[in-house]
């Protein structure tokens, strides 16, 4: 794991090196925020509740990166997935567990412009991933603060309304928490962009 995270690091390194030969004035910064669905789900041991286990959370999501040219960018974002709960049972006995999931990433961005207002992209990097996670009652076994780093990559789609401002949808892979309770690997992210 340690050599494929310095290899994504690598190779985000070499990718902003790329474009060290363009002049200053080709790099154009650019941020963006988003709001951001994943999907929550609770799989504990025992359980015999009659619950959803698992649900939709709406979080959000900030970013910004630098554009090299018009294929390729360098880009980090903070994603907030939102906090979800679960009530469960085992027998006559209950307990709750809440999960506060958020993630870092860096990540190496590819574009294919369609046509003047329409490209789709795709990126990869890594993620570092939190998961706070708080249990009462039978639950009080699954508390902990887990962080660990995961592959991140994303696809989707840019539709620019003029040169400054963008929206995109994307499906975003974030990876696997330490502790496994609440947020799954993946969101779709509806986002708004802003160049400079």
């Amino acid at each position: 794991m340690k050599n494929t995270i310095l290899a994504l690091l690598t190779s985000v390194t070499a990718l902003g090196a790329a474009g060290a030969a363009h002049a200053a004035d080709d790099y154009k910064p650019y941020i963006g925020v988003g709001a951001v669905a994943s999907e929550h789900r609770y799989n504990l041991s025992n359980d015999t509740s009659s619950g959803d286990r698992k649900n939709t959370e709406w979080g959000g999501k900030i970013y910004g990166g630098v554009q090299i040219n018009p294929n390729w960018a360098v880009e980090a974002g903070y994603t907030d997935f939102g906090k979800s709960d679960y009530g469960y049972t085992v027998g006559s006995a209950t307990g709750r567990v809440e999960s506060d999931a958020k993630s870092f990433y860096l990540a190496g961005k590819a574009s294919y412009p369609v046509n003047q207002q329409f490209s789709v992209f795709g990126k990869l990097g890594v993620a570092h991933n939190k998961n706070d996670v708080t249990g009462t009652g039978l639950a009080a076994g699954y508390n902990g603060d887990s962080s660990r780093n995961s592959l991140y990559a994303s696809v989707g789609a840019e539709y620019a309304f003029n040169e400054k401002v963008s929206a995109t949808l994307e499906y975003e892979h974030y990876g696997k928490n330490d502790i496994d309770l609440g947020r799954r690997k993946g969101a779709v992210t509806l986002g708004a962009n802003y160049k400079f």
